[in-house]
C-alpha cells in the first residue's frame, strides 16, 4: 500500500487541473523528460491526454507510466493519475 503522504497527494490531484497535456506531437523525448521531473518534483501527477484518435486510453497510460517509470493510479476518460514509484519499496499492490 501506499504511505498516507501518498494517499493524500492522490486524493488533492484528483481535485486539481491536469499538471502535463500530451498534445498532437504525442509523448516525446521532451514530454517523457518533463513527466519525470515532475514526478520528482510532486511525487504524484495528473496527465490530460489531447490526442482523442487513441483507441485504448488506459493501455497508452500504462505505456507512458512503463516510461517514466511510475506506476498508474487510475484512467478517467482522457485523463490519467501517475505516482512516482519508491525505488526502496518492493511490493505490487
Amino acid at each position: 500500500m501506499y504511505s498516507q503522504e501518498i494517499k493524500d497527494l492522490i486524493k488533492k490531484t484528483r481535485a486539481e487541473k491536469a499538471d502535463i497535456r500530451i498534445g498532437k506531437y504525442g509523448v516525446t523525448e521532451g514530454m517523457i523528460n518533463e513527466i519525470k521531473r515532475r514526478l520528482n518534483e510532486h511525487k504524484v501527477i495528473k496527465i490530460k491526454i489531447g490526442i482523442k484518435e487513441i483507441d485504448d486510453r488506459k493501455e497508452f497510460a500504462k505505456r507512458v507510466a512503463e516510461m517514466v517509470g511510475a506506476k498508474l493510479i487510475e484512467v478517467r476518460g482522457y485523463t490519467f493519475i501517475l505516482a512516482k514509484v519508491d525505488s526502496n519499496r518492493q511490493d505490487k499492490d
